[in-house]
């Protein structure tokens, strides 16, 4: 296999990472709704928690989308 298809390869599946970000923020803030619909008065108190899990998810993603990118363009 030539070396760069094998980084070709290896960066697209470090960016598969983004998609599970997408689909865990869209879970995240799916389900915050749902239960900001269902209990107004407590929708305030649980905002700090989603915005912890939005950043946890979406640190993740940005490192699989950075991987993919050393990945491409460090030369080894």
């Amino acid at each position: 296999m030539d070396v760069t298809a094998a980084k070709y390869l290896g960066a697209g599946l470090a960016m598969t990472g983004l998609i599970g970000a997408g689909a865990g923020l869209g879970i995240l803030f799916g389900n915050y709704l749902q239960a900001a619909i269902r209990n107004p008065s407590a929708a305030a108190g649980e905002r700090v928690w989603l915005f912890l899990g939005m950043a946890l998810a979406e640190s993740m993603g940005i490192f699989g989308f950075v991987m993919g990118f050393i990945i491409l363009f460090v030369k080894v």
